[in-house]
């Protein structure tokens, strides 16, 4: 058994989350740490709602609500629509917590007492008509390196190359489109390059990591350049030095806070389950693993500069230093990244207005099914288009028809012959090779989780499942009346390997796992659910976080034997179909244009 860390990408609070976001952050994250959970492994999942900076204030100035309003009424939608999708966070909680202030500003401290951190003047940009900064992902132009037209402040996601967005060619807002004013403004600059030689030190030894992301993050350490991390805007952490925390408009900038949100979440999960210290064991301990989930335009943040933080902060960089009051902490073990999952050739996009929204997902839908298709033909390692054809395609042949209907008429069969699981005679040769198909996939499956390869995992699940089925039909248990002995072992083979492929695929589909197990005649909690809980903390309304007790649950990566004589009611079917003519209209909330 080992600890493995799940630092899982905070979504912003600027709205609710559609289901791109979720397809990069949410679903592979879940799927691996309940995988890690059922192998007997000690994980910690956690993130939160990320609270701070420019998004959220253009949001509130839109909805005429103060940016604290805005964070609180888009924290609780969001964590609400994570707890509908069945995320299993040991912590989930927000960014704009005393606890993770107090993190950040320590943090920020270590690295400016080791050097890390530097004053430096730069151009920002001000929108002319709010004299409000600009964040850097906030103005778009054209890549001066690359020509590509769609660049960001920060960085291109075209070349991967780091920008400010002073560099860009024609600059303007991505608000209202309107021509920033570049005026001289003193911040805080993270000096990566005096964390270069000990960043290509540590990406020599990730040698496991997804070529897409190992190749990228290697590339950037060729023009690293110190990037900013302060701001002129009131929304956010005050900066912890005496001659700066009384200037509110001087504020830490998010994308800093953002990241450190995993150390942070980590301790306050500590302090509410009343182990304060517990925290350390996914920080401080060498053999833990740390696994980081988001989509491709955050690898820069994880594989970079997260891991340049802490090394400032740990004293590891070129000007040495000492550990911050938290002590020398362990860098990421793997950047679990996934693509852009696309809407009819476009990344989806509130603004564009072509987005699909989990929450309205979920309840026309259900969680298992936006699971599913995620797992099997989401983005993992290729931009993945989204079509309503292609979800009615898999739900109604791939669950409804094959996994749904297996279970389904192999328990309606043992059901009404036996009205429990049978009793098995001599095992056939179709008998014995199916059940080894089944246990052998175990070590397929599991080894295909461990690595985040989460297609394929599903996929050899699934093939399991047409084992089974093609058993069914060869077999014919329903001809062999005259024949009990037999059809009670088929009967039983088939139960005992519907059992075990419910055990595969109970990471990806937990809540059809726990129906399964109950129409097997189990019971108790199969997968265990994340619960919203509201908690409060001195000077800040009552809020939600998601959390849970994973550790009693029955799920285990293993093949038990299906108890002979446990009874067994008439199933109901397990996946509902869609009628094959959303495909090609998409649901009224969500209607296919042309």
């Amino acid at each position: 058994m080992s600890r493995v860390l799940a630092a899982v990408a905070w979504p912003y609070a600027n709205g609710p989350r559609h289901i791109g976001h979720v397809s990069g952050f949410g679903v592979p994250s879940d799927v691996f740490s309940r995988y890690q959970r059922m192998a007997g492994h000690e994980v910690l999942m956690v993130s939160g709602t990320d609270e701070h900076g420019t998004a959220i204030q253009v949001q509130a100035d839109k909805e005429g609500l103060t940016p604290q309003q805005t964070a609180d009424k888009y924290h609780r939608i969001i964590a609400t629509d994570l707890k509908g999708l069945g995320l299993s966070y040991d912590l989930y909680t927000r960014t704009t917590t005393r606890n993770h202030s107090a993190v950040v500003q320590e943090l920020f401290r270590a690295l400016h007492a080791n050097g890390y951190v530097v004053p430096q003047v730069q151009l920002g940009a001000i929108s002319p008509t709010t004299g409000r900064t600009l964040a850097d992902r906030y103005i778009e132009g054209t890549c001066p390196i690359c020509g590509y037209e769609g660049a960001r402040g920060d960085q291109c996601d075209n070349c991967g190359n780091q920008l400010d967005p002073v560099d860009l060619i024609g600059p303007h807002s991505r608000i209202d489109g309107e021509v920033p004013v570049f005026v001289e403004t003193e911040h805080f600059f993270l000096d990566l390059p005096a964390l270069s030689t000990a960043l290509g030190s540590w990406l020599d030894t990730r040698v496991d990591w997804r070529p897409n992301v190992i190749n990228f993050s290697r590339k950037l350490l060729d023009d690293l350049k110190p990037r900013p991390i302060t701001r002129d805007l009131d929304w956010g952490i005050p900066i912890p030095l005496p001659t700066w925390r009384d200037n509110p408009m001087k504020s830490i900038y998010v994308w800093f806070d953002a990241v450190i949100g995993y150390l942070s979440a980590s301790i306050e999960w500590a302090r509410r389950t009343g182990q304060p210290e517990a925290w350390r064991g996914w920080w401080q301990d060498p053999a833990a693993r740390s696994f980081y989930f988001m989509g491709k335009d955050n690898i820069t943040f994880h594989s970079v500069i997260w891991p340049g933080i802490l090394l400032g902060a740990n004293g590891q960089g070129d000007r040495g230093g000492r550990p911050s009051q938290f002590g020398p902490l362990e860098l990421p073990t793997e950047i679990v990244s996934s693509e852009f999952l696309t809407m009819s050739g476009s990344k989806f996009s509130t603004s564009r207005q072509t987005v699909i929204y989990v929450g309205d997902f979920l309840r026309q839908f259900g969680p298992d099914a936006l699971r599913y298709f995620i797992a099997v033909a989401g983005p993992e390692n290729q931009d993945t288009d989204f079509t309503w054809d292609e979800f009615v395609r898999r739900t109604n042949s791939e669950l409804a028809n094959e996994w749904g209907n297996l279970v389904n008429r192999s328990v309606a069969m043992a059901h009404k012959h036996n009205g429990a699981v049978p009793t098995p005679g001599a095992l056939a040769e179709a008998d014995v090779a199916l059940l080894e198909t089944a246990r052998q996939a175990y070590g397929t499956v599991g080894d295909l989780l461990e690595r985040a390869r989460f297609k394929q995992a599903i996929g050899e699940a699934m093939r399991v499942a047409g084992a089974a089925n093609r058993y069914l039909s060869d077999c014919e248990p329903w001809k062999l009346k005259d024949d009990p002995v037999r059809r009670d072992t088929v009967l039983h083979t088939v139960l005992q390997v519907v059992q075990d492929i419910n055990t595969l695929l109970t990471p990806f589909l937990p809540h059809a796992a726990q129906r399964v197990h109950q129409t097997l005649g189990g019971s108790g909690v199969w997968a265990a659910q994340p619960d919203l809980v509201e908690v409060s903390e001195e000077g800040n309304d009552d809020y939600p976080i998601l959390t849970g007790d994973y550790v009693d649950q029955q799920a285990r990566w293993a093949s038990t034997p299906i108890p002979v004589g446990r009874p067994l009611d008439k199933p109901t079917p397990l996946f509902a179909k869609l009628d094959e003519t959303l495909g090609q209209t998409g649901p009224d909330w969500a209607p296919i244009t042309v």
